[in-house]
């Protein structure tokens, strides 16, 4: 009987499990609900569990393979090495800050919280409720609120610490300059050793110029929806996508099929030759969390937020959103996300004053930059470091910037907003829901606080 059990366990734990034949028994095995972060990848245990019969080291090298780059990037204020300090020993017998478990636990949908926080809300009392903890200022103060939007982040405060704050205190709800920054792909591949530029020359091509096999040449649309996209301008031919291995960089190892032409080429993989960056971080939200782990493509119906019903059974991947041979990224901003998406927000984004801006920019009213998308604020263009340098790309990462939503600040909001003003409407959730329309009805008091110390820090320097 235990080795029947055995062998079952094991059977169930090969990543074979994953196909529908064996899913639902997985599916019977799952012992809560998961979290809205991990629940579309459930079926697939190995991501967490690598060993079946793992303890809290095989959990937390998961958690670090998935979470650690995030963490280290937002410059994690608590992180395990912290707590290797004596002096903060002492504190790991209330809480074991050097495991993410301690925190997050899965399957407990009863005792969960917002980001899959399953202590109770007021823990940051275990730690900082002593008199050198607790600043004058915030005595009173109930300890369930210390995260509360616009206060603090156990991770990421890179929008939320003194300095910070202090810089920005005093500006206006909009700045003088409303613009996003700029795309520099192009100018990255232009610069790029790895690129193969010998193959794909980067120059604009005609319609002559097309390299296709000649008998798929017979579709005048297919080549005019080519001939309008930042492919054909930067000299990216069809053999570019369609042909396996072509954007290999020069020097690496081709695939065995090498030079095969494929007729509908498999996303993200056909795209990830020029794509690297945006392709990692679309594996690693929501919209591709499931392929970066084996399983079938994400389809609306999984989703937990409300969605449009005919696009249920849609299999997302890099042309759910930018469509093939046009690669429209106007189209991606906001029509591909509301083809889906059927929550509050996003329905109230056509009457929103962002919508306004964004029509007047299509309209030519506005320059490039000035009009505000959903890809705006949920896939914000961020300064990433590569190999050769770095360059400004498109975070494919939607959830990157959802929990909290104070991590939106200096990427999206800060680049037409004052700093209050951003930390006031993402405190709002009526606000939200209506999608920006109208002022904040709360105020964070963060930057009241930052100042008033800083006056009076200043002060006690001028005593005699």
């Amino acid at each position: 009987m235990i080795i029947a059990a055995t062998f079952a366990t094991a059977l169930l734990w090969k990543r074979s499990a994953t196909l529908p034949v064996l899913a639902s028994a997985r599916a019977a095995l799952v012992p809560g609900q998961t979290t809205h972060g991990h629940h579309q990848i459930e079926l697939a245990c190995e991501s967490c569990h690598s060993s079946p019969f793992g303890g809290g080291a095989v959990m937390q090298e998961a958690c670090v393979n998935c979470h650690g780059a995030a963490l280290k990037e937002g410059d994690d204020k608590h992180p395990a090495s912290k707590f290797d300090d004596p002096r903060n020993a002492f504190r790991l017998a209330k809480i074991d800050a050097q495991q993410c478990i301690a925190c997050h636990v899965e399957h407990r949908p009863a005792a969960t919280h917002a980001m899959g926080l399953t202590q109770p809300k007021d823990y940051c009392f275990h730690c900082h409720s002593g008199p050198d903890e607790m600043p004058a200022d915030h005595k009173g103060l109930p300890f369930d609120g210390c995260m509360a939007a616009g206060c603090h982040n156990y991770h990421d405060n890179r929008a939320l610490y003194e300095d910070f704050l202090l810089k920005h205190a005093g500006e206006p709800p909009l700045l003088d300059k409303r613009q996003l920054p700029e795309r520099d792909l192009l100018t990255a591949l232009q610069e790029s050793l790895a690129y193969p530029q010998a193959r794909y020359p980067v120059q604009p091509l005609a319609a002559a110029a097309v390299d296709a096999p000649r008998g798929h040449r017979a579709d005048p649309k297919i080549h005019a929806d080519w001939l309008g996209t930042a492919h054909a301008k930067a000299g990216v031919n069809c053999s570019g996508c369609h042909v396996v291995g072509a954007t290999v960089p020069e020097g690496e190892p081709r695939p065995a099929n090498d030079g095969q032409w494929v007729e509908r080429p498999a996303t993200p993989q056909s795209c990830q030759g020029c794509h690297v960056v945006e392709t990692k971080g679309f594996l690693s939200g929501k919209h591709g969390m499931r392929l970066a782990q084996g399983l079938s493509p994400m389809a609306p119906a999984q989703a937990r937020l409300p969605m449009r019903s005919e696009a249920a059974h849609a299999e997302l991947s890099c042309t759910s959103c930018h469509t093939a041979h046009r690669f429209d990224t106007k189209a991606a901003a906001v029509d591909s996300c509301l083809s889906c998406h059927d929550d509050t927000h996003s329905l109230a984004y056509k009457q929103s004053p962002h919508r306004e801006l964004w029509r007047r920019e299509l309209q030519g009213e506005l320059p490039p930059g000035s009009g505000v998308t959903c890809a705006s604020c949920h896939m914000p263009r961020v300064r990433v470091s590569t190999d050769e340098g770095s360059r400004m790309a498109v975070q494919h990462n939607q959830n990157d910037t959802l929990q909290p939503n104070e991590k939106m600040i200096r990427p999206a909001c800060m680049s037409c907003h004052g700093l209050g003003f951003s930390i006031d409407a993402l405190a709002d959730r009526a606000l939200i829901d209506r999608n920006f329309a109208g002022q904040p009805s709360r105020h964070v008091e963060s930057i009241d606080m930052a100042v008033r110390k800083d006056q009076q820090s200043s002060r006690a320097r001028e005593r005699p």
